[in-house]
């Protein structure tokens, strides 16, 4: 029998990126891609956001809660822009990367935390749109290592964090 702490670290498989996307102005304006470069001293080239804090440069949501915020709003399908996360992928549990180390495509992350819905999920999702989201926004995540992210891409579990 498997200790809790083997079984953080057993993926069945490696995610995909559905989508990436990055914003040159605050509140402007999403500018969806084929890929985009990271760094750990300047976040996405071209985001706004750079590298100021580094626990948010890049933000990351899963297709499968895209698509359950669409069930739960009773719509069809939801542009992800209207989410305003940087990339989207699939097959893979996000939350399940809480203290660890994680590729996708050359780049290495490491998730810092839960990404809450904002307010603007009202206003871009409708009415409900805030609670729809809550438990579904995602996470955040630092840079660890340069690198380029592109539809595509594997999204793949490293190693548990060691600071």
């Amino acid at each position: 029998m498997q200790n809790i702490k083997e079984l953080f670290v057993k993926f069945p498989h490696v995610g995909k990126v559905e989508w990436v996307s990055f914003r040159p102005e605050k509140r402007g304006e999403i500018k969806v891609a084929d890929a985009i470069s990271v760094s750990p001293e300047d976040g996405i080239e071209g985001d706004h956001y750079s590298g100021k804090n580094r626990k948010r440069q890049v933000t990351l949501i899963q297709f499968e809660h895209i698509e359950m915020v669409a069930k739960l709003l009773k719509k069809g399908k939801i542009n992800p822009t209207l989410l305003r996360r940087n990339i989207v992928v699939s097959g893979i549990n996000l939350l399940a990367f809480n203290d660890a180390e994680f590729t996708i495509g050359t780049a290495r992350l490491k998730m810092t935390g839960l990404c809450h819905p904002c307010s603007r999920m009202e206003k871009n999702l409708g009415e409900g749109g805030y609670n729809a989201m809550r438990g579904h926004g995602g996470i955040t995540c630092e840079i660890i290592e340069n690198g380029k992210i592109k539809v595509g891409d594997d999204v793949q579990f490293e190693k548990l964090k060691t600071d």
